[in-house]
């Protein structure tokens, strides 16, 4: 595949002769070189709402429905746009969208109106891209690095491991010889992630290509000079979270920013502003840098990690909200003292250093664990720190500490000296923006104006205007009420012990064998969608495929092939899968997806807002829980051929005041009923059909 190139040369065009052409004039030059494409009106909007944002320098947030075309719909009006555009994703399937289909086949399309073929680049983390350095010294690194420091407790699995892990990086080491990026995603067939980490460089560890010995072959400083010379660029949600925390220093200057999957913007910042504390983490720093301290700088670091070890061994998982508790408090104490004393006795990296990288990694690690001591002694109002212990049975703790918000984060770091555009198909959340403008960082909007006629606006989620920003919703080219049905068991009893209740497991049968399989089950635990499984199992002699037992790709493809099957999963099902066509024609929804208590960034935020005297469970949980529903029942219609039932086993859709309608509103409207009689005669016609 194609993961980092620039198509084309780079041109020379001056910013008078670029602006020649319109965002129209392009978007309709891209929509006539597709086989049978047809201009949509929501498309249109969005270029020309893109286009005249960018000239008045006004943010955008636009709500652009499963089908409108929106990645044509940013592209075009892009490309008149001086300098790169930075265009980011949340999820790889996108990039490689953009990439390897609407991209190169986008610069066809448009080179004879432009004068000149665009050009294009991608940009990933350092650590996605091959480290010559690292790969000089990967085998003498192996036993330190890999052996030791990312074994998991069964340390016999590495007697039959070696050889392969020697094979791997014999093969990552041929193609070092013919690859023209380092790109990972070029690595065919590929490595896994134990040989990869043998020869990438996370950028924490890399000390810079100026002192670099391998600088002027570096494959990621490559990476950043196409993008500097790249019309487009396209990278993802984390590296941009990075490049706003590190100071805008990664991705190349650029006055327009397009977030495409914008609703997960804000975790992905909350990931990336997040840091923990492990034992093993502490072990690793010790043994990096003994070769470079005294022995007995190196043993205060190994007891640090025990002390850390003891502190978190009693301790149940979850949210610490009096502070670190006294042993779990000493242990930070004597790591935060550790650390920096191993970083005053390794000193500064000199341009004359011997072995600048392998200094370069022991002070990183030992920063990166000095830092997050730090802030966890602070305990400071606005993060918020829990005990996190791995269900996958290997005895991982670990000791966490993340921003109680981040919209403080984005505001600051996300808009200056750019226009951004941000878009998704899920940006409204009870049919207006306000929830989602305040989780970027937005100010909050003026009051809603009267709603204007026109493709796209209605009286449910009309433009509205904050300080320097503006909204659209330009619908969805969908005839979502005659393609599908809404049904919520409203009869059904409230939900209340996990797993799946024998009433809605019943239900569920009942609707799966009137269509005859074609069913995506989503979950909300994966005891629920064992059971599911089971239930079907035992009762019917339908497909049923289980995520878990094999890969999700291979799930998937499945799914679509067997056109009985049914595909049940957990949460990566509810934005993961597509699958247009009478494949998939119910999508079974077990229970409102509202955050678990115990899920600690949500608990806290929600606590937070109760301390003011408003409503943690309306401010918190109610939006998230819109916004995963959103996700999860946008799986149905996928093209304008596709019919078929969303049935949501929780009746609480339906019987809640308050959330339930303002939950109802935040999805596609789709015809409505309560009736099981009208959902199951539908799937029977379905099933003839």
């Amino acid at each position: 595949m194609v993961s980092s190139v620039v198509a084309g040369t780079v041109s020379d065009v001056t910013a008078a002769t670029r602006k020649k052409a319109t965002a129209s004039q392009l978007l309709a030059a891209a929509v006539g070189a597709v086989p049978g494409g047809a201009s949509r009106p929501g498309q249109e909007e969005m270029a020309a709402a893109i286009e005249r944002a960018v000239k008045q320098r006004e943010h955008l947030l636009v709500q652009a429905g499963t089908g409108t075309g929106k990645s044509l719909a940013y592209l075009t009006p892009a490309l008149l746009v001086d300098g790169p555009v930075v265009v980011s994703t949340a999820t790889l399937a996108l990039q490689n969208q953009l990439v390897e289909h609407d991209l190169p086949r986008l610069a066809d399309a448009v080179e004879p109106v432009l004068g000149r073929r665009p050009t294009f680049a991608v940009l990933k983390g350092r650590h996605h891209y091959l480290c010559v350095a690292k790969l000089e010294h990967a085998d003498e690194e192996a036993p330190t690095d890999t052996l030791f420091d990312d074994a998991p407790p069964r340390a016999t699995q590495w007697l039959g491991e070696a050889g392969k892990l020697g094979k791997q990086i014999l093969r990552v080491q041929a193609w070092a010889e013919k690859t023209k990026t380092g790109d990972r995603d070029e690595l065919d067939p590929g490595v896994d992630e134990t040989a990869w980490r043998q020869v990438s460089m996370p950028a924490r560890d890399c000390v810079g290509a100026a002192r670099c010995p391998y600088g002027a072959e570096c494959f990621a400083e490559a990476s950043r000079v196409r993008a500097r010379e790249a019309d487009i660029v396209v990278t993802n949600h984390s590296l941009l979270a990075v490049d706003m925390l590190a100071e805008r220093n990664i991705v190349p200057p650029h006055k327009l920013l397009i977030v495409d999957e914008a609703h997960e913007l804000a975790d992905r910042v909350s990931s990336a502003a997040q840091a923990e504390l492990t034992p093993e983490a502490v072990e690793r720093a010790s043994r990096r840098a003994r070769p470079l301290v005294s022995a007995a700088a190196a043993e205060a670091l190994a007891e640090a990690a025990d002390a850390l070890t003891v502190g978190l061994s009693d301790l149940p998982a979850g949210r610490l909200t009096t502070g670190l508790p006294p042993l779990l408090h000493q242990a930070v104490l004597l790591i935060d003292s550790a650390t920096r004393a191993a970083l005053d006795a390794i000193g500064d990296i000199k341009n004359d250093d011997p072995d600048p990288v392998r200094k370069q990694q022991a002070k990183a690690t030992l920063d990166d664990i000095s830092t997050t001591a730090q802030r966890l002694l602070e305990e400071d109002q606005y993060d918020v720190a829990w005990v996190e212990k791995s269900d996958l049975g290997n005895g991982r703790r670990a000791l966490v500490v993340a921003p109680l918000s981040v919209a403080g984060t984005l505001a600051t770091n996300l808009y200056e000296e750019r226009t951004v555009v941000a878009t998704s198909a899920t940006l409204t959340l009870g049919g207006r923006f306000d929830t989602v403008a305040r989780s970027l960082g937005l100010p909050a909007p003026a009051p809603v104006p009267a709603a204007r006629s026109g493709a796209g606006l209605t009286a449910d989620a009309p433009p509205v205007s904050g300080d320097g920003w503006s909204s659209l919703d330009v619908g969805s080219p969908f005839d979502y009420p005659r393609q599908g049905i809404l049904y919520v068991a409203a009869h059904l009893p409230r939900p209340a012990a996990s797993g799946l209740p024998d009433p809605a497991g019943e239900e569920l049968l009942k609707l799966v064998e009137a269509l005859g399989g074609r069913t995506l089950g989503l979950f909300s635990s994966r005891r629920a969608a064992t059971q599911a499984a089971e239930l079907l199992r035992a009762r019917t002699d339908l497909p049923v495929l289980l995520q878990g037992e094999e890969s999700l790709p291979i799930l998937v493809r499945k799914f679509r092939e067997q056109k009985e099957s049914c595909l049940f999963g957990v949460m990566s099902l509810w934005q993961g899968v597509d699958v247009p066509g009478d494949a998939c024609q119910l999508v079974v929804i077990d229970r409102l997806p509202f955050p678990r208590p115990d899920e600690p960034l949500a608990a806290a935020r929600a606590a937070a807002v109760d301390a003011t005297g408003g409503s943690g469970f309306a401010s918190v949980s109610v939006p998230i829980a819109a916004v995963r529903l959103a996700q999860g029942v946008g799986r149905l219609i996928r093209s304008t051929g596709d019919k078929g039932v969303v049935a949501v086993l929780d009746s609480r859709l339906e019987t809640a005041r308050g959330y339930g309608a303002f939950l109802r509103k935040s999805l596609p409207p789709f015809w409505y009923t309560t009736r099981p009689e009208v959902a199951v005669g539908a799937l029977q016609r379905l099933a003839k059909s």
